[in-house]
């Protein structure tokens, strides 16, 4: 009787010792996984800051590519006039004022393409957005534990 209660309580004190060691795995799992968390939250918040500011940057430049462009327009109109004898401007000879509309469709083209450039990186940036909140909503999805999916 008395070996069989020491080994009851020995090994009662061994499933008593292994349980605060379950816990404290347990407890430093959590606090991981609450930690990777924590710097993944960071990261998404980071990456969404930098497409704030490219989306920023973006608007400026298309902004500034307008006034561009409408300052283009506003010349062209003005030299039109002048090709077609509309304007009273007898210093530039027809090669010059011909030379300096080709330039200018050449310049307004530029700008177009590079407004185009700049639409696309645009539409880019919101694609990536939108994947970043795919991303997050599915890492939600997946830390609900199984019993409530």
């Amino acid at each position: 009787r008395k070996q069989a209660t020491e080994y009851s309580t020995s090994s009662s004190d061994d499933e008593f010792e292994s349980k605060p060691s379950l816990t404290h795995k347990a407890k430093r799992n959590l606090r991981r996984r609450r930690k990777l968390e924590k710097e993944t939250k960071q990261l998404i918040k980071q990456e969404e800051l930098k497409r704030l500011h490219k989306a920023q940057a973006i608007q400026r430049q298309l902004e500034e590519l307008e006034e561009r462009q409408r300052a283009l327009e506003i010349f062209g109109v003005k030299l039109e006039r002048e090709l077609r004898g509309e304007s009273d401007s007898g210093t530039k000879d027809e090669t010059q004022m011909l030379h300096e509309w080709f330039e200018l469709v050449l310049e307004k083209n530029k700008l177009m393409r590079y407004e185009s450039e700049l639409l696309i990186v645009a539409q880019e940036l919101e694609l990536e957005d939108h994947q970043s909140r795919l991303e997050q909503k599915l890492r939600e999805k997946m830390a609900i534990d199984g019993k409530s999916k």
